[in-house]
Order: C-alpha cells, then structure tokens, then sequence
C-alpha cells in the first residue's frame, strides 16, 4: 500500500474485504481502500484505520471494480430534463458520452436540434422540443460546457460535437438538406473555427453520420436524412485535419447498408507519414443477415492498425441486439423505401390508408423479399414474434406463423395486424450478435471497443443500459463452465480502462490517486436476469414509459466522485438534484502520473 500524505486525515469512505480490480488488466486481490476528497487516497492489503470515516461497506465477496464507461448514448435531451440519468447510474455506469452520430444540442437552435434528434432516436417531439424552448440558452461549444458544469449531474459526463448540428448551424437546415448545395467557403473556415472551439474546451472530437435512413423529424423537412449525408468528402476531410492535429476522435457510420463508404473511414485513420486519426464507427456485430461480415470487417480494422499505423476502433455490443416495436414504428423500416414511406406519414389514419392499400402492400413484398439488396434487418417475419396485442390469440406467434394459419404472405399478416392494432401491438426480433461463439470472438476483438449501448434513444425499442454486466456475465459463465476465453481482470479492463485511455479521459482506473468512481458488483446477481427487460415510466418526458433492465441483484453499488450514488436498490436522496456526484470530463486532462500506464493500456488493445 502506498503511503498516505495525510493520514492522520479520517477517510471519508472506506470499502473493505472487496476483490479489487483496479482497470489495467493486472491481477484482481482482496483489498481495502480508502477514499477522501473523491479520490482513491489508499490501497492495500492491511485494514485500514475506520476511526472518523464517515461510511464503511463491507465488500465481503463482492466485486470493486471501476465505474463503467458508456461511450456511446444519446442522453443529450434527457439530461437537460434529469441530470441524474439514473438508468444507466444503477448498472454501475458511472461516465457517458453524448453527441454521437452527428446530433446534438450544441448549436442549432431549440427546433432544429429537436429536428434532428426525435425521429431518428426514436424519443417523442412533443417532449423534446418545449424542453429545448425551456431550457437551451447557449448556441456555442464554450457555452454548452459552460451549462453542463453548472448541472446538478449524476454520472461524469464527456460529449462530441455532432456534424449535422454544426452543418445547421452554419449553413441552415434547408441549404444543409440540399443534394446541391455545399457550404461555402466562409462557411467551411466557420466549421473549423466552432470545431476547434468544441476541441478547446475539452469535447473529444466530432461525430458524424452517412447511413441515409436516419431523418429529419418536423414538418419543415421532414423525411430528409441527416445533413452530415449531405456533405462531400472533401468536407470531412477539412474537419479532419483539426481533428488530427489535436489528436482528437472522428466517431462516425459507415453506410451501414452499403458498406462501401468504411474504405474511406479506414483510409483516413492511416498513420502513414502523418498522424493516425482516431475513428471509431458503428457497428461490429455478428449480424442475421448477413454472418460473415463482421469477421470480414473486424480483420480490416486489424490490418489496418498493425500495418498502416491506423488508430480504428469498431464499436461492438456484448450481448444479443434485441429490439421491440410498437406497430411499425421501428428504425430498421427505414432501410427501404416501403417501410420510409410509412414512417413518413406520422398521422396514424393517413398511414392506415397507405398500410391497406394494395398497390403498397406489393412494393413492401418485394422488399421485403429481395435477396440482392443490401440490408441490416434479416426481414423474416417467422422470426419476429408478438409479445403484447389486444388480439391474445396471436400472442407469442411470429408473424410468420399467423400468416400461415390465415393463408396468406407474412407481410400481409404484419400490417393486418399493424393496421388493426396500431401501436397496440408490440412485437421483437433479433437483429444480431445471436450467436454465442461469435459474440465471444466479437468481444476479444482487438480492434473493438465495448461500447454501443444508444442508452436514452429508441426507447421504446431496446435496452442495453446495463452492457457492462452482461459482458461480466458472458465471461463468468465460461469460466464457471471451465472453457475460460478472457480472465476477469481482463474484462473489467475493456469496460473501464481501456475505454478511459482510448478517449483520453480521467476515468475507468481505480489505483491510488484515482477519482473514486466505483462500481462494487455481486456475482451472485450475474445471472439470468441480465438478459430480462421491463418498462418504466419517464417522469422526464411527461411519464412515458420506456424499456428497461432491472437486474438489481448485480450492483450492490456506484459510487461517483467518492459519493454513493446508488446503494441497494436506491438512490441518495440528493442524486441528480444537487451538484457533487459527476462532473464533465475534459479529453485530453488525464493527470501525468498516468501517461506510462496509458501507454501500457494502448499497446495491449493495439
């Protein structure tokens, strides 16, 4: 144990007899440590001394580890109505990243933000937008830090800046929509400028989005893709730049129909005689329709960084992509154009109309049954089945197999039933990472990050709140089964450290002189629960309910800047009500004590 400057000093909190995982991959022990001034102030083996402390938990057969990184949500409207994104606080999750795929609330206005966020994650306009009226004052990075830090914030907070809200910004929602408009030159140095500013105060990079089936929300226009679609390369390629010489990160997605595009992503992270660009993209996933593609890319990514000094990283999820819907209304529709012309019309008797009409129900056929078009969803209606409907006699069937029984083709069964039941009718399917042998491969990929979750988007339609465990649980499991793929230590590592080293942050390492964000985890609660779903009420967003994780069992603990936050089931009463737990966490401001492990930590993911 290392000596404490001050101890004669009472601790603020102790957590004794816990096995210790400190986030660097290095051997996991029994250990107590001591916490002052929300940092770790002692380690070691020795009981320390409790006279003055002001709580102690006995972490008898539990499990301290780092508190989680969630590096890739979209809490950034709910955090402006609940601060405290409880959530994904009570899975242990003690840092998230907002701003991802190109959208945000940093500078557009309140209804252009809103615009470009409700559609396409799947969170209701009607509760977005006042909030946004209410709430958005600033319209620049500096001022958007300058309110976070102001915020009574649950978990550590850390953010991109999104391509498509700096497009609006810039050039206007109409010109930034227009196939043939291009931003000006001023316009281009104006872009730079912003990003530089985002860059200045401590935001990680920018991200960005060219997968064309994510649109426009409201009425001005509405069903148009995302603006960062819009633009040439030639425009990535000048943010870039920044991006490069401050070595911060392009977060992005490749057409995730086509594919294509990612040759051009990996292209620009090559190091050959210059710098590697940071680029992370969407998604490594082991997926139904197609089985050999994430081996096939997870290989690139790996070519990529050993022999072209590229610095990529896939983002992957480590458990089954499940997803429920209401009705039609679910992203994946959007990949072709029978099921865009549906979400278009977001009047439920308009869509009727279209759903019954024979002409359209021939256009869904054969999209739904063309072999040679690119696609994300397996469109198999045998495998997609009912869980929720009015009609109970077809609760538990797919629509496959009610279409059997009424003798007629699968998609005539779905939007029968859509049209008669509407978002009454509640229905899921596995997209991907269905297989467990290769959602093991997948998690061992050197050139993946663990990270994927979307927590505080489509909610409705997933929840994955809770990654980090399921990963603790897919790795427990083989090794209570004795065919071990990745020891403990090494797991908790791709859920913390090496996530707080890759995007240069000062967090997922519990060592002396770390911030105190801790997740202390029973293995006990590791089980099947994990994997379960329920719905609960949003109080920020007028009560609306959404899908959840409630395997309580598994955390007995998150403590966030040495403050518990969460503790058997419940919140402290001040939790995302008073300042004190997260805070926002600048790229680049990790302390100079950890540069050696950082590199040790990047060397082992490289």
């Amino acid at each position: 144990m290392r000596p404490d400057p001050a101890r004669n000093l009472p601790f603020d909190l102790i957590i004794c007899n816990g096995r210790h995982f400190d986030g660097t991959g290095g051997p996991s022990a029994i250990r107590h440590l001591g916490i002052r001034d929300g940092r770790v102030v002692a380690v070691g083996t020795e009981p320390l001394d409790e006279t003055g402390c002001g709580q102690v938990i006995n972490a008898a057969g539990l499990w301290v580890t780092p508190g989680f990184l969630d590096t890739h949500t979209h809490y950034d409207a709910e955090l402006l109505a609940g601060p405290g994104l409880k959530e994904s606080v009570r899975h242990g999750v003690t840092t998230v990243t907002f701003g991802s795929c190109s959208i945000g609330m940093v500078c557009s206005d309140a209804e252009d933000c809103s615009d470009l966020f409700t559609r396409v994650e799947s969170i209701p306009r009607e509760e977005v937008l006042p909030l946004l009226k209410r709430t958005k004052t600033w319209n620049t990075p500096r001022g958007y830090v300058d309110a976070l830090e102001k915020m009574p914030l649950g978990p550590n907070v850390t953010a991109f800046l999104g391509h498509s809200d700096l497009r609006v910004s810039v050039m206007g929602l109409s010109r930034a929509v227009d196939q043939k408009v291009q931003p000006t030159e001023a316009e281009m140095q104006r872009m730079e400028a912003v990003l530089e500013e985002g860059l200045d105060v401590g935001l990680l990079g920018l991200s960005t989005m060219t997968t064309k089936w994510d649109k426009l929300d409201g009425d001005r226009e509405r069903s148009k893709s995302l603006p960062t679609t819009y633009a040439k390369w030639k425009e990535y390629a000048r943010l870039n730049r920044v991006l490069r010489r401050r070595s911060r990160i392009h977060q992005g997605a490749p057409d995730i129909v086509t594919k294509i595009n990612m040759f051009a992503f990996l292209f620009a992270s090559f190091g050959w005689f210059r710098k590697p660009l940071k680029t992370t993209l969407i998604t490594l996933m082991d997926v139904k329709s197609n089985g050999l593609l994430h081996r096939v890319v997870g290989k690139l990514a790996h070519v990529c960084n050993r022999y072209f000094n590229a610095d990529f990283r896939w983002q992957a999820l480590p458990c089954p992509f499940e997803v429920h819907a209401d009705g039609i209304d679910l992203v994946i529709f959007e990949e072709f154009g029978a099921g865009e012309a549906a979400l278009h019309l977001a009047n439920e008797v308009e869509r009727n109309v279209l759903l019954k009409d024979e002409k359209y129900r021939r256009w869904f056929r054969k999209n739904y049954e063309s072999k040679l078009t690119p696609r994300v969803w397996h469109r198999d209606f045998h495998d997609a089945e009912i869980v929720g409907c009015p009609d109970a006699s077809v609760i538990g069937k797919s629509f496959g197999a009610v279409a059997d029984v009424r003798g007629i083709h699968p998609v005539d069964a779905f939007l029968d039933l859509v049209v008669e039941h509407g978002k009454s009718l509640r229905w899921k399917t596995t997209i991907g990472n269905y297989r467990k042998h290769r959602l093991e491969a997948i998690v061992q990929d050197k050139g993946a990050i663990l990270s994927f979750s979307d927590a505080g988007a489509h909610i409705r339609n997933m929840a994955f709140y809770n990654f980090p465990l399921r990963m603790l649980k897919l790795v427990n499991d083989a090794n209570v089964e004795g065919r071990s793929f990745m020891s403990m230590e090494h797991a908790v590592w791709r859920l913390t450290g090496e996530l707080g080293d890759w995007f240069g942050i000062d967090a997922g390492h519990l060592r002396h002189g770390d911030r105190a964000d801790i997740a202390i985890i029973d293995p006990r609660g590791l089980d099947a629960s994990t994997a379960a779903y329920a719905e609960a009420p949003m109080p920020e967003f007028g009560g609306v309910m959404r899908m959840v994780n409630r395997n309580d069992a598994a955390v007995a603990a998150t403590i966030i800047n040495g403050r518990i936050a969460y503790r058997q089931t419940r919140f402290a009463a001040d939790f995302g009500e008073q300042p004190g737990y997260g805070r926002f966490l600048r790229a680049g401001e990790i302390p100079a004590r950890d540069a050696a492990s950082v590199e040790a930590s990047l060397a082992r993911a490289a």
